[in-house]
């Protein structure tokens, strides 16, 4: 018994033992894991600590960047339009002010367009052709039926689908055989609208009498003509149309002088001026190339080293820019009332005065009776009644050599018409104090 017992309490004791032991481990094992989320906790926040000062220095290279964007864009902004004037003005230094290409000017070596003429027959139309009573109409078109074996009579063909035209074109310079331009068709007779008409083929010849092209096609017409018993409307003028390549080139116009060592530009305004400094300018770039022959001409010796290539040196000429000299002048349209002043003009000292001068002219009728019994006769005696009333005019001084603005101004302060500048230009023309011609169209 006492055996048993004391092995019992040597298992009692065992199992405290290892109660203990398990209880140390359990202990033990508790505080590991404290320790290593402590560990844990601390790594995060130096990890976390790091990454925070990683970002504020990615923000701090940022800020710094933009602060240097900001200034290279203000650098920018501040030295771009210093460069910009500073090329607006090298390129005004070279180029002078209102200058024009030498293309503009003249003409080289007689390079330009020429004029063709044609007649033909326009078919196709809506009823609004030439009248039955038009005879070059009926004879065209019997001879162009004939043409085609058919036989008819002109005196007895009555159509109103026809119209007889005539053709006019340009032909370019170094146009070649087979290319297309366009043509203007222009009614010959009394037809109303050519709107919707097809030309038939027809040729068209030069000054010489030589044909050098043939038109046909569809007329195109900016404007209609519609009409009713009582009333019509019409846009613009339907009795003028264009063939839109409608025109083929059939023999061509030789340039031999382009390939000659010397050439010569023909000014389309001559002026002494303008043709001395065509001259300089082409010498400041072939020296001693140009010489003015006259207000009109100057001859151009090609450099040695073009003759080869006149096409380069043509371009190259035609590209430099001259500023032209303008002569002082006035254009008035009486039909219109437009007035166009050049920048030249210039008045001397004038003083003027423009009023308007009205007279109204009134008739009446009145009738005059005898008295009851009289020998008299009623009768009727006209009655006229005039008016007349003329405006104060105030003088207005022009001083001498003004401009044009100051032209313009004066003539404005006066208050007068378009029509009354006409007037009051001619008579300072007339006076001897306008410096310039006047022209009227």
């Amino acid at each position: 018994m006492k055996k048993a017992e004391h092995t019992m309490v040597k298992k009692i004791e065992l199992g405290l033992w290892h109660g203990q032991r398990l209880k140390e481990y359990c202990m033990g094992h508790e505080k590991a894991e404290w320790f290593t989320e402590k560990e844990r906790e601390k790594q995060g926040a130096t990890e976390l600590k790091e990454r925070r000062a990683k970002a504020e220095k990615k923000r701090e290279n940022r800020k710094s960047f933009g602060l240097y964007a900001q200034t290279e864009s203000r650098v920018i902004a501040r030295v771009l339009p210093i460069v910009f004037f500073a090329f607006i003005f090298f390129a005004f230094a070279v180029i002078p002010v209102h200058a024009v290409r030498i293309k503009e000017l003249g003409y080289l070596n007689g390079v330009r367009n020429n004029q063709l003429i044609g007649y033909g027959l326009l078919v196709g139309l809506n009823g609004t052709g030439d009248k039955s009573n038009t005879i070059f109409t009926n004879q065209s078109l019997a001879n162009m039926l004939d043409s085609l074996g058919v036989k008819v009579d002109p005196r007895t063909t009555k159509v109103d689908n026809i119209a007889a035209v005539m053709i006019t074109a340009n032909l370019p310079p170094f146009a070649k055989i087979g290319n297309k331009i366009d043509a203007v068709v222009s009614s010959l007779g009394d037809a109303k609208s050519i709107e919707g008409g097809v030309l038939m083929l027809s040729q068209l010849r030069g000054a010489d009498g030589e044909i050098y092209a043939i038109a046909q096609g569809s007329v195109t017409v900016g404007g209609y003509l519609a009409s009713g018993q009582g009333a019509t409307i019409q846009k613009n003028h339907p009795t003028v149309g264009r063939i839109v390549n409608g025109v083929s080139i059939e023999r061509e116009i030789s340039y031999e002088n382009v390939r000659a060592d010397s050439m010569m530009i023909s000014l389309k305004d001559p002026d002494f001026t303008t043709a001395r400094r065509i001259a300089e300018r082409i010498n400041e770039v072939f020296r001693g190339a140009a010489f003015a022959k006259d207000g009109g001409t100057i001859d151009i010796t090609l450099p040695a080293d073009m003759k080869n290539n006149p096409v380069k040196f043509i371009s190259m000429v035609e590209s430099i820019d001259v500023k032209p000299d303008i002569l002082a002048k006035i254009v008035v349209d009486e039909k219109t009332g437009t007035v166009v002043i050049g920048e030249n003009v210039r008045i001397s000292t004038v003083a003027i005065s423009h009023g308007n001068l009205s007279i109204q002219i009134k008739e009446d009728e009145k009738v005059s009776q005898p008295l009851p019994f009289g020998r008299g006769e009623t009768v009727v005696t006209p009655e006229t009644a005039m008016k007349v009333e003329e405006e104060r005019g105030r003088f207005y001084l022009m001083e001498g050599g003004i401009t044009i603005k100051e032209l313009v101004k004066a003539l404005n302060a006066v208050g007068v018409s378009t029509r009354d500048v006409i007037t009051i230009l001619q008579t300072i023309k007339a006076s001897g104090a306008l410096h310039a011609e006047l022209e009227v169209i």
